[in-house]
Formats: structure tokens, sequence, C-alpha cells
């Protein structure tokens, strides 16, 4: 561009004006190339950072964009009528005080009308100790001492209060453990730190036997119930956050891999695990087309029994220890999935609603019997169902069946939406 620049051909204004433009867009083009070196060499300089363990540059967010002139009043947005609660109603008070008039202000004809109710919600935060003086007896002949028991909810040195409150901050509102110490020593309470910590991680069987409860009530709430599972990291390490689900409930486990037998440990809330050689696991065994010489072994295994884990794999071990490990997989996934249809102690789910997940599905006769194209979805987004009871076992595995056909929806059987 320089080169075709001659300022000795300026003549007249219209020349100079043409010599100021070329150099104006000479000097936008080198501001641009400028712009990209820069942003070139901050990649650089972060990705240098990044592999010495560091930071790069943070990346800032520009300005939020100011408010839209409105052009007429029926461009804005209208504003909506808060109604707010009455929650005078709904306010426990602990505390009546009155609040009196000074005399000296009042006229000498001021008669007085009753109280003008006024509430005021305020907490108090202070240390609450209690000096139990617990009776002791003693008995010479039985040479045996007997003494009272605190009241219910106590124990140790240490109130239900100061545990539940420690409790609520920790897995409640995320507060770090030292600032809850910190909020207990200003009210005077004298604890240690590892206390504290033992009120957070010990001692919580009354816990897990509540979820436990609601756990098997969920599962009895519907036959149907969601499953599904996301990556998770616990202490550094990769493992995966089981959810089962519907729309009374949700639990969550963790557990370190999503295998079958992982599955049915959730479903079974992972009580002992149990084998069981019936017609339904050789069904599965077909399935899997296991070598007719591992059938055949399988066939002098214990049948119609349920077998605790270590006698079934004591028995694999004995005569079938060469089972290569994807033939002994299969094995225990169709002898576990037998176990847990023919189980009484926990409710057996009749129809999981998931992905297809590989772990989820067997073949035709077990678990994934049906699969239905979501309205809208893409091609590998479906909706399998799920039969584990074996009640309703359709061959369509995956053939894209869509939701809009009604002819295939009404073949799904009543029993899907009753409880029971």
């Amino acid at each position: 561009m320089l080169n075709d620049l001659d300022i000795n051909n300026i003549r007249n204004l219209e020349d100079a004006l043409d010599c100021i433009c070329k150099l104006l867009n000479l000097v936008e083009t080198f501001r641009q190339e400028s712009q990209e070196l820069k942003r070139q060499i901050q990649v650089l300089r972060d990705e240098i950072n990044r592999l010495k363990g560091e930071q790069g540059k943070p990346t800032i967010r520009p300005k939020k964009k100011p408010p839209k002139d409105y052009s007429s009043e029926n461009n804005r947005k209208q504003p909506k009528e808060r109604n707010k609660d009455v929650k005078k109603d709904r306010i426990k008070t602990h505390e009546s005080r009155i609040c009196y008039v000074d005399k000296s202000v009042l006229p000498k004809d001021a008669q007085f009308k009753g109280y003008d109710p006024v509430v005021v919600q305020d907490i108090k935060f202070e240390a609450h100790n209690t000096l139990f003086l617990k009776e002791k007896y003693y008995s010479p002949s039985l040479k045996k001492t007997y003494l009272a028991p605190l009241p219910p909810g106590y124990k140790g040195e240490f109130g239900p209060g100061i545990k539940s409150m420690s409790l609520k901050l920790s897995f409640d509102t995320n507060v770090t453990q030292p600032r809850i110490l910190d909020l207990l020593k200003d009210a005077e309470i004298t604890i240690s730190a590892g206390q504290l910590s033992n009120f957070l991680i010990k001692n919580h069987d009354g816990f897990h036997k509540e979820k436990d409860a609601l756990y098997e009530a969920g599962l009895k709430s519907t036959p149907w119930h969601h499953i599904d599972d996301t990556s998770t990291r616990v202490n550094g390490q990769n493992q995966y956050c089981q959810i089962l689900c519907n729309p009374l409930y949700t639990a969550y486990f963790t557990t370190p891999n999503k295998s079958r037998l992982t599955v049915i440990d959730v479903l079974r809330n992972f009580s002992d695990r149990t084998f069981l050689l019936n017609s339904e696991a050789f069904g599965y065994v077909d399935a899997f087309k296991l070598p007719s010489s591992v059938v055949q072994q399988l066939q002098s295994f214990p049948k119609d029994r349920q077998l605790a884990e270590e006698e079934f794999l004591s028995l694999l071990n004995e005569r079938l220890s060469n089972l290569g490990p994807q033939q002994r997989t299969h094995v225990l996934d169709a002898a576990a999935v037998a176990a847990y249809h023919a189980q009484l102690e926990f409710p057996v789910i009749r129809l999981l609603i998931s992905d297809d997940a590989p772990q989820l599905s067997l073949s035709h006769k077990s678990w994934p019997c049906a699969g239905f194209m979501m309205a809208g979805s893409t091609k590998n987004s479906i909706l399998a169902y799920h039969i584990i009871a074996g009640f309703w076992t359709p061959s369509w595995t995956n053939t894209g069946i869509s939701t809009n056909s009604s002819s295939h929806t009404n073949n799904i059987p009543q029993w899907m939406n009753t409880p029971g």
C-alpha cells in the first residue's frame, strides 16, 4: 500500500483526502495484526503457565448492556402486584412484653384503648448448660449401684442442640468445620475440633436406618422407577452416583463402578448378594451364548436355591476355573438377576425407566424389552422401558417406535399405572 503512496502527487484536496484514507486503513490493519499477535502471545503464556502448574489470565466478562430506551410506555414491562402472605398467624411468640407510654406527654383527657400488637422476630444464640443430678442407689446385698439415666436425646457431654446445629451448618449450609468451631466458641461452648468432627462423621446409625426405611417405602410406592448414574469424584478417585427415583422420592448412592451387579446392589439397598440358578437364569445364560461346556457345568450347580456370594464364587472357582473374565461376569449377572426376582425380603421393581445403558440390558427376555424414541429427540436419545419382573416381554428393543403412535402405547399393561 505504501508503494502506491507518493506525497509529491498530492495536487489538491481530493488527493490529500485519498492519501489520508490509505494511511488510516494501514493503521487499522496494523492495529488488528497487533491485537491478534497479543492474543496469540497471551495464549502461549497461558499454556506455559498451565504446564508449570500455574493459572493463566482470567476471563473477564464484559460489562452488562445498559437498559434499553423504550419509545412507548406500552413497551415497558408492567410490574406484577405482590400479594404478601399474612405471617402473623404463622409466627410463634415466645415472650410478651408491654411497652408503656410516657405519662408525662399524655394530655389529661387521654383514655386507655388497649394494646397495638407488634410481633418482632429475633434469634438468641447463647450457651444453655444444664447440670443433671442423676440419682444413685447402692444395694449392699447385691453389691450393685443403680444410676438414673440421662433424658432421651442426651448422650455424653453435649446436648442434642449442639449436635443438630453442627449437622445443619455442615451438611445443609456448607459451613466448614473451623467456622462452626469458631461459632461454638463464641457462644462459650468448650469443645475440641476432634469432638466436632465426631459429631459430623460418627454415630450416624439412626440416620442410616431412617434412610433405609425411606428408601424401602419409596420402592413400594409405585411399580415403576427412574434410574440413572453420573460420574463423581470421591477422595480424588472416579466413582459413580446412582440415582433412583419416582415423583415421590429420590435416593442417591455412591458406588465405585456401574456394573449390573452394582445396579442390583442398589435395588436391594446393598444387602448381602445372593445368586440363583433356575430357568430364568439359564435363559439369560442362553442369551449370552456361553459355550455348551460351561452350561453343562452350571447344570451341576445347586438349582432353585439361593446361594450366598461366598458359596457361589467357591463353586465357580472349583468347577469353572477356566472361565474368562467376560464369561464369568455373564454367569454372575444371570444368577444375580434371577435371585433378585425370586427374593422376597425387598420390593422387586417391575419397571425401570432409563437410557440404553449396557448395564441395564441383558436380552429381550430380561430387563430391556422396549425402546421408544422420544418425540423431537435425536436418533440416539432412547427412553428404554426395562421390565425387571418379567411380566411384559415384547421384543422391540431400540426399534425407534414413536410415542406418537397410539397403537403401540395401548399395549402397555394397566398395572404400570397403579401402585403395588
